[in-house]
């Protein structure tokens, strides 16, 4: 062979080396997650459908809260960051933000937290799972409308490339005004999501029910079914949502199984509901016999959040393993801050972790100087092959001087929404506002607290009242400003800004709490035949008085008209 073609068959076989290289370095390559040995053992066998759907439940419903709603900017930096290490990843628009700041960014609860009340103390309301960065005006956009396609031969309320809201089309919608529309390419995301969201939370009593029923079982409505699943079907798990899924779980100790295993959902309830499900990416059962820990993992961090100096922070770590031998699992704090941080226990027992109810272990920071804090739990015995170690992490700051806000008039009035305005605060940070709702009907009064994160919130059912009013308070560090003022609302407009001096009441058991802009003065008692029963002198803001179960009335000098007091 000549030197001529030596020479071309190496720089041939050179460059195919390179195309293959190249073909391999722009190829879409899905490396998934290692799934925790014995994490879905359960799940095996089971039949499709309901049994299976409340299996994957009691697997999932096990997880460790995030320490606060202001923290979560922080965990979005692992969940939510794109591989450059530099910009959100933000599924609700196309604008650039970077990693250093949260400004113009939302903590964005994808299954909308009115949809449950908003309550503030359901595990729903900081669930990594279904939290994301959205940019404020899609944020404000989306609103609390239920997914959907947009019929693009109406007028489109809202449309930035990647979010659209605006009509469903035919069929869609479940009764609301508009829906929401992702982009194609985080349709699947979303699906996963809200199968999540149903599953987890499959016990909660959904006060919207756009999507959702309320029963175990299917929870979905017909018709977000048959969404989420096309969706779901159309838009397969990418390597986003499985290096998501991986970042949630080593904060919260849950994972969302239909990333895990995307053909979950047909045995829930696609075309395999009457078929037994069997994980099908791999064996999940631990070998027979063996000690295994399946929850906490190793390389957990559990995150306190930022305390005030003499407040604490108590958080619960769920333990759950299998074959696990001895009389107990021994635990201990090493090294660094320990004495910061205390355990209920200093040992479980192997009984109670290896019960299919597992056991929750708390844990509790109680920081004593100024400035961040860590150490590590230890976990050995009960047959563990070695230990494993879950990092604790606060940080202590200074207790927050906050400065009130000022309430400003409402604004878009409709007969049935309303904005809400107030100036924003003019402290350095505040984490974020809350706001206390009054609603007037028939003479009765209830108050809600609503939480919003800039200086303005969307309020969607005012036709259910006669008339409202609002009132603002800025929060830090769990501490909160003094109240506003309070603006009234009504149908007709605004009437004026703390001119009818409004009192909500509201009744916990026979517990009655009241909320007013300023104190108002003789508040006469009166029971359901209108007999005077006492007299309050001075009723301030977040006053509480108790009263024995029945109806009455109260009149102050400040609002002749009674309003109605049920106490249980």
């Amino acid at each position: 062979m000549c030197l001529g073609v030596i020479i071309f068959i190496t720089k041939m076989r050179k460059s195919l080396k390179h195309l293959f290289l190249v073909a391999l370095w722009f190829a879409p390559v899905i490396a998934w997650a290692a799934i925790p040995q014995g994490y879905y053992t359960s799940l095996n066998g089971k039949k499709g459908g309901a049994t299976l759907k409340t299996a994957v439940y009691n697997i999932i419903n096990h997880h460790t809260s995030v320490s606060s709603y202001s923290d979560l900017p922080k965990y979005f930096k692992k969940t939510d960051a794109r591989p450059d290490g530099e910009r959100w990843w933000d599924m609700y628009s196309n604008q650039t933000f970077y990693l250093y700041s949260f400004t113009g960014l939302n903590r964005e609860h994808s299954v909308p937290k009115s949809w449950w009340g908003g309550d503030s103390y359901t595990q729903a309301y900081t669930d990594l799972n279904h939290l994301y960065p959205s940019e404020m005006k899609a944020n404000s956009a989306k609103s609390n409308y239920p997914l959907g396609v947009v019929d693009m031969s109406q007028t489109v309320k809202f449309n930035n490339s990647v979010s659209k809201v605006g009509y469903a089309v035919t069929g869609q919608g479940g009764g609301a005004n508009m829906v929401f529309e992702p982009a194609d390419e985080y349709k699947g995301d979303f699906a996963r999501t809200y199968f999540y969201m149903v599953t987890r939370y499959q016990d909660l009593n959904w006060k919207y029910t756009y999507m959702f029923q309320n029963n175990a079982y299917p929870t979905l409505n017909e018709w977000s079914k048959e969404l989420l699943l096309k969706w779901h079907r159309q838009d397969p798990v990418s390597q986003k949502e499985i290096d998501r899924n991986e970042q949630v779980y080593l904060v919260q100790n849950n994972r969302n199984p239909y990333i895990d295993f995307p053909s979950l959902a047909e045995y829930v309830w696609g075309n395999k509901v009457d078929e037994l499900f069997y994980p099908d990416n791999g064996t999940v059962d631990t070998p027979t016999g063996t000690p295994n820990l399946i929850t906490p993992t190793q390389g957990m961090e559990l995150d306190f959040g930022q305390v005030a100096i003499g407040s604490s922070m108590t958080q619960q770590l769920f333990f759950k393993g299998e074959n696990l031998t001895g009389s107990s699992l021994s635990l201990t704090l090493s090294r660094y801050d320990a004495a910061m941080f205390s355990l209920s226990d200093k040992s479980i027992k192997t009984e109670l972790v290896n019960a299919a109810d597992g056991y929750w272990l708390k844990i509790t920071y109680t920081p004593t100087t100024i400035g961040a804090h860590t150490t590590k739990l230890i976990i050995f015995d009960g047959g563990l092959a070695g230990s494993r170690g879950i990092v604790l992490n606060g940080e202590c700051l200074e207790v927050p001087t906050i400065t009130p806000v000022k309430a400003l008039s409402a604004s878009d009035i409709t007969d049935d929404t309303y904005v809400a305005n107030w100036e924003k605060s003019t402290d350095d940070i505040v984490d974020y506002y809350v706001v206390t709702r009054t609603r007037y009907m028939g003479g009765i009064a209830s108050a809600e607290e609503l939480i919003a994160e800039d200086n303005f919130i969307e309020i969607t059912d005012f036709k259910n009242s006669d008339n409202e009013s609002y009132s603002v308070q800025a929060v830090r560090l769990g501490y909160r400003s003094a109240i506003s003022n309070v603006v009234f609302v009504e149908h007709a407009g605004v009437t004026g800004v703390s001119t009818d001096f409004p009192l909500g009441v509201r009744t916990i058991g026979n517990m009655i709490h009241f909320t007013c802009g300023a104190p108002h003065t003789d508040g006469c008692i009166y029971n359901a035949a209108a007999q005077f029963i006492t007299r309050l002198p001075v009723i301030e803001n977040n006053m509480e008085v108790t009263l024995p179960s029945g109806i009455y009335f109260i009149t102050t000098n400040q609002m002749q008209r009674p309003i109605k007091i049920v106490a249980k």
